[in-house]
């Protein structure tokens, strides 16, 4: 009888020591099915589907083993989490991509360890509930260079390997600020509508070398532009890993508020760059208005409103992302050849410029203006692929586009470059003069100060 009574005693302190140990497990979102806000969930989609073409990409671009180039380290995966977010948008996260508040792999290269859906408990023994300090100490190890372990919910624990690139990470906009894009020498921000197009593995290698390109061609010119400004803000770290998080999205509203009011700090400047971004704005809707949904093929007309669109789109750009602009064509043509030593095809650029026109989606830096097509287009002529550009422009040539606009004014990037225009130690009101990334270089988060 004893023997039982005890037996009985043991069960039940397991029993209550389980169910504490249940209560004090923290709850994580679950789609319970309610109505979520459709457009974020459309862009949180996409950006999955846009970070599953890029990540690959990026680890490819490490073959290219150029001694050449400034150097980052990249992980073979990308996490996103929802933490900070609201309720509604935390079960908008978990519908489209199963994120939840926890580090979750929304995307990873073939040679991933980790794969989609992972969810991250350690990293190399460290542990918060906070996604933020946990993606810090992501970061910490990544640009460390060396292995690390990484725990999952499931118990498994990976061993880590980063990968070093050519400086210049790939990100796409947070999916609650699609728009935003940015070009600076450590990073890119590209808008969402990229993504749309659907990128194939080419085109996805083209994106990723392009901004490498922006980064070594045009460093130089920005750093002098950025001169005096140390790299100590935890939010572009944030960044670098996942767009997601709440704090990286905010501040890219405010980069977008901001730049419009305070890019120059002259009231003529700043009404021809409202000028601009309305022209661009307009370009672009009209030419989503034509194309959109239609089979049939682009006009010369078409195709010449949809370059002149991504022309003052590149003219609209402000800060440093204005100085990397004056260097697109030569960033063409460092990923063009780029991609050639990777083997693969280098036409992936102009095939990825003309779904992006059929589909009306102009703003954005992989768009060809009129200079960086006819710059191109001779490139790819003088290694004999002349002929296979115009059939990707399907059948418009780039020469004709360029008699066609000889007398149509485009807003130029390389005209009037000077690099005493720039503002000197932002602060207040200015802090996102000279853009977002740059912005976020010099914005502090608190709580990710103590680990």
């Amino acid at each position: 009888m004893g023997a039982v009574v005890g037996i009985m005693r043991l069960l039940f302190s397991f029993f209550w020591v389980v169910l504490l140990a249940a209560c004090a497990a923290p709850k994580f979102t679950v789609d319970d099915g309610r109505k979520v806000n459709e457009e974020l969930l459309g862009h949180i989609k996409t950006y999955g589907a846009g970070e599953r073409a890029l990540r690959p990409a990026i680890v490819r671009s490490a073959e290219l083993h150029d001694d050449q180039c400034d150097t980052q380290w990249e992980l073979p995966f990308s996490v996103a989490s929802s933490d900070d977010w609201s309720e509604d948008d935390k079960v908008a996260w978990v519908r489209a991509l199963g994120v939840d508040e926890r580090l979750t792999v929304v995307a990873a290269s073939p040679r991933s360890p980790l794969q989609l859906g992972d969810k991250m408990q350690e990293i190399e023994g460290y542990h918060r509930e906070s996604a933020e300090k946990m993606l810090l100490e992501l970061v910490d190890r990544r640009d460390a260079g060396k292995p690390f372990n990484v725990k999952l919910a499931t118990g498994k624990t990976h061993r880590i390997e980063p990968v070093k690139v050519c400086r210049g990470y790939t990100r796409l906009a947070p999916p609650n600020s699609p728009k935003s894009q940015d070009y600076h020498w450590l990073m890119a921000v590209h808008p969402i509508e990229v993504a749309q197009a659907e990128l194939t593995e080419d085109e996805a290698l083209w994106t990723v070398l392009w901004t490498q390109g922006v980064s070594e061609e045009g460093g130089a010119r920005m750093k002098t532009y950025h001169y005096g400004t140390k790299v100590v803000g935890t939010l572009y770290n944030l960044f670098t890993i996942a767009s997601g998080i709440k704090g990286a999205a905010m501040a890219a509203d405010a980069a977008i508020s901001a730049a419009q009011s305070a890019a120059t700090g002259m009231a003529t400047e700043i009404l021809k760059k409202q000028l601009i971004d309305q022209a661009t704005a307009a370009a672009a809707a009209r030419m989503r208005e034509e194309v959109v949904g239609a089979a049939r093929k682009l006009t010369q007309q078409q195709v010449i409103g949809a370059m002149q669109a991504a022309a003052a789109n590149r003219g609209s750009l402000t800060g440093v992302a204005w100085v990397a602009s004056t260097v697109f064509e030569q960033a063409d043509a460092w990923a063009f050849n780029r991609l050639e030593k990777l083997k693969t095809d280098p036409l992936a650029s102009f095939s990825l410029h003309q779904k992006l026109i059929e589909k009306g989606f102009v703003s954005n830096s992989m768009v060809l203006d009129p200079d960086r097509l006819m710059a191109l287009s001779k490139l790819a002529e003088s290694k004999g692929r002349g002929e296979d550009v115009v059939a990707v422009l399907q059948g418009i040539k780039p020469e004709e586009i360029q008699f066609a606009l000889a007398d149509m004014p485009v807003a130029s990037a390389s005209a009037g470059f000077s690099y005493e225009d720039a503002a000197d130690n932002p602060s207040g009101s200015q802090l996102f003069a000279r853009g977002l990334v740059d912005g976020m270089l010099n914005m502090p988060v608190a709580s990710a100060q103590t680990k």
